[in-house]
């Protein structure tokens, strides 16, 4: 299964990423620029802010509750596709996903 991350610059990153991982840990093993972890996905410090593809959405959720709160204190503005990349874990329905890193 693949994701690729769209970065500010224009540029691409796409990685195989195994079914139960999160966007977040995939990202930093592939070395996706900006999205640090600080927290390790304990969704305490919204530093994997990454905007879903509007293509996607429907796949992978909005964000709800904490998350949501946590979108709010980024730093990067908040979009209305935006997640915490720590909070969508790969599965076989998300194979080809694509998100956005905000500028």
């Amino acid at each position: 299964m693949q994701a690729t991350w769209r970065l500010p610059d224009g540029t691409t990153i796409t990685a195989t990423i195994p079914q139960g991982q999160t966007l977040m840990e995939a990202a930093r093993a592939n070395g996706v620029p900006a999205i640090l972890g600080d927290c390790g996905g304990n969704m305490s410090c919204a530093t994997c802010h990454v905007v879903v593809d509007p293509e996607w959405i429907d796949r992978t959720g909005s964000a709800e509750g904490f998350e949501a709160d946590m979108l709010d204190v980024t730093d990067t503005p908040r979009q209305p596709h935006s997640r915490l990349s720590c909070q969508i874990s790969m599965t076989a329905d998300l194979d080809g996903l694509v998100l956005h890193i905000p500028s």
